[in-house]
């Protein structure tokens, strides 16, 4: 009595090859794509801090021209009440009563003007400087996502390039220099470190 033997088909080893490509595949391209989204955040970071920086650098000239508005008008107010002050006490005993306490109420005045003005000014110059430091901080924070958006961009070709060549090594780098790039925006957005190399 003989018994059959069910026919049983081994795989080919191509298509065993194949199929752990396709599951490398689908990995990086899995991969690659958390990678473009880290690179729109970096680009839209970079983006906001270069728009912070035009606004800002704006905003602080607008406030220094006030500025330099209000002083020059201190310094008008100034020069008039110094030339009253002068006729006054050039025509001392000889001016009327009633011209001398006209000129006295408007030197008063005067120096109420010039004293409200340099306290204006100075309100002025505070945020003025603020205006400044938001401009520094954003221009410092720009180049952060300027080098990760380069990583990163650099890290989606070559994880690319490694599903064509089905090379892990390539993948690898690609995850190493995605790593630099996310780090790199992360510092653009937190400003943690300050590094000399960056800018």
């Amino acid at each position: 009595m003989t018994t059959a033997m069910a026919d049983v088909e081994f795989p080919n080893t191509e298509e065993l090859e194949e199929l752990k490509g396709g599951g490398f595949t689908r990995t990086v391209a899995l991969v690659t794509a958390v990678y473009a989204v880290i690179l729109a955040i970096s680009s839209v970071g970079g983006s906001n801090a270069t728009k912070e920086t035009i606004l800002a650098q704006q905003q602080a000239s607008d406030q220094w021209a006030f500025y330099q508005a209000k002083v020059q008008r201190a310094h008008v107010d100034r020069n008039h009440r110094t030339a009253l002050e002068l006729a006054v006490a050039e025509r001392g005993d000889t001016m009327r009563p009633d011209a001398r306490s006209k000129l006295a109420a408007a030197i008063t005045e005067l120096a109420d003007e010039e004293r409200r003005y340099q306290g204006e000014s100075k309100a002025i110059e505070e945020r003025a400087r603020e205006f400044e430091r938001v401009r520094d901080e954003n221009r410092k924070r720009d180049p952060y996502f300027d080098e990760g958006e380069m990583f990163l961009q650099i890290a989606i070709v070559m994880s690319s390039v490694s599903i064509l060549s089905t090379s892990r090594r390539l993948f690898s780098l690609s995850v190493v220099l995605a790593v630099i790039g996310s780090l790199l925006t992360l510092n653009g957005f937190a400003s943690l470190l300050d590094l000399p190399f960056v800018g």
